[in-house]
This record gives C-alpha cells, structure tokens and sequence, in this order.
C-alpha cells in the first residue's frame, strides 16, 4: 500500500536520538492536514516556528519562482493576517488516542 510522499528528515537530525518530530502537514483534497504535539512549554514559540517556517518558504519561492524573497514573505504575511482575521476554515482539533492518532 503506497503512503504519502513524505520529506526527507533534515541532515542535522539524522543521528540524533534527541530530536523530536512536532508537525506534520499534507495538502490533501486541496486543503491541508496535519498532525502536531504542543513540543513547547510557552506558546510563544509558535509564532517563532511559523516565522521561522515563512522565511524558510519565501526563500524557496525566490529560488524556484519569479517572485524575490521579499515579495513571496509579504504575500505569505498577507494571507496569514487575512486568514486570521476572516478564517475560511477552523477546522478541528482531534486529541491524540481519538480518531487513529
């Protein structure tokens, strides 16, 4: 049975045992899925990864598309205010142990 076509693991965590994975997202049926453990005592740093993870995005979008760095971050910040303030999709939270987790 064929699964999801997955990431590769990033070289700095390949032979440590202290890693620990906290997000998985899959595009599925043109939405997203995902699975997370909460990983951080403070929620704060949240908005670190998410950061962190835009500027990771808009860097890819510079090197693979017509669009410059800048460009791609405050397309990706655009979306994320509008998505905040007018969400097309709450979605669910599933617990861990509910639902095949």
């Amino acid at each position: 049975m064929a699964g999801p076509k997955e990431q590769p693991l990033p070289p700095d965590v390949m032979a440590r045992e202290d890693a620990i994975e906290i997000l998985r997202v899959f595009v599925l049926d043109g939405g997203l899925s995902m699975a997370f453990q909460r990983a951080f005592e403070e929620p704060d740093m949240w908005g670190l990864l998410l950061v962190d993870l835009a500027r990771h995005a808009a860097r890819a979008y510079a090197r693979e598309s017509e669009y410059t760095e800048d460009e791609a971050l405050g397309r990706i910040l655009e979306m994320f205010e509008a998505e905040i303030q007018r969400p097309t999709d709450i979605g669910t939270t599933t617990p861990r142990g509910q639902k095949g987790h």
